[in-house]
């Protein structure tokens, strides 16, 4: 009886564990643009797609599978996603980490803080007018930059992204 007792409490320990590491919420990383910047401007030959949206923009919403799908699609290529969040970092807890729970979005996602807009979104792109989304791509061992404002043509931007990956010709 003592033996059936402990068992139980071991598989339920074992349960609730496992339970709750899957249940955990995504870790959403609050940065200010000094550390986006270091990541943009990291030589590598990985092509970063840095792109920005929030829980309230709708063609952002609607353009994020798309792109989570594509994260999936070249996960065996050099490629990095990081989606940046212009939510308010007051929104963190209750809208930015249950909506990338809720759409299941792998990628990797920080909430950018930094409301001046002005004072930054020239170092993006000397062309942005602020709109989001917004999409940056960049492979700066490639010398490679592009940007686009607005959501994209998922034809174009494949076609853009295929030339930024060494490998894309094995695809």
């Amino acid at each position: 009886m003592y033996w059936k007792q402990m068992l139980k409490t071991l598989y339920l320990g074992l349960y609730l564990s496992v339970f709750q590491a899957i249940s955990q919420p995504k870790k959403v990383e609050i940065i200010k643009f000094e550390h986006l910047q270091k990541l943009i401007n990291h030589t590598s030959d990985t092509t970063l797609i840095v792109h920005f949206w929030a829980t309230w923009c709708r063609p952002c919403v609607e353009e994020l599978p798309s792109l989570e799908n594509l994260s999936k699609e070249y996960s065996t290529k050099k490629i990095r996603f990081l989606m940046v969040s212009m939510d308010f970092p007051k929104d963190l807890q209750q809208k930015v980490i249950p909506f990338v729970a809720k759409n299941n979005i792998k990628s990797e996602v920080v909430l950018l803080d930094e409301p001046d807009y002005n004072a930054w979104i020239d170092e993006v792109d000397k062309d942005w007018s602020g709109t989001i989304p917004a999409t940056l791509l960049v492979n700066l061992t490639m010398r490679k930059r592009v940007f686009f404002e607005g959501q994209v043509n998922m034809e174009h931007f494949l076609e853009e992204l295929k030339k930024m990956i060494p490998t894309a010709g094995a695809n």
